[in-house]
């Protein structure tokens, strides 16, 4: 599996609960595409969120998001950390 950082844009405002209820509509179906969502971070100033998950593909992630009904702007692989 493979590590991937999504970012939403366009959320500003958004409170600590509506970043969790986000996470949960995620987490409840992410095992039908085999994706696990690892956390989520967000700024409601400039409206960023900020995702990071294992899955097999970037495409998986999108679907998820989509199902969810919050489809990420950019999904970027993150190969290695430190």
């Amino acid at each position: 599996m493979s590590r991937f950082m999504d970012v939403h844009h366009g959320m500003q405002g958004i409170t600590a609960d509506q970043l969790n209820q986000a996470h949960q509509a995620d987490l409840a179906i992410e095992g039908e595409e085999g994706v696990h969502f690892e956390r989520a971070w967000a700024d409601p100033e400039s409206g960023t969120v900020y995702c990071l998950s294992e899955a097999p593909s970037a495409e998986a992630v999108q679907r998820i998001h989509e199902r969810a009904g919050h489809k990420a702007d950019e999904i970027h692989a993150v190969p290695f950390s430190v």
